[in-house]
């Protein structure tokens, strides 16, 4: 059986916390930041669990994390 290869994009974005959950940064903080809320891009710092829906797709993308 030959090694898996990570997807280096995905590796990127998603870390695994101590319980086995996948943790990603939210999206929308990178520009356009004038017209946003200060509550809006206080809470965009925040990272966030992978919704369930996605997790099987996100996990197969990293096989050893």
């Amino acid at each position: 059986m030959p090694k898996l290869k990570t997807n280096r994009a995905a590796n990127k974005r998603f870390s695994m916390t101590g319980t086995g959950k996948l943790k990603r940064n939210k999206a929308g903080k990178q520009h356009i930041l004038t017209k946003k809320s200060r509550k809006l891009k206080r809470d965009l710092r925040k990272p966030e669990t992978v919704d369930s829906a996605n997790i099987k797709a996100a996990k197969k993308m990293l096989p050893y994390a």
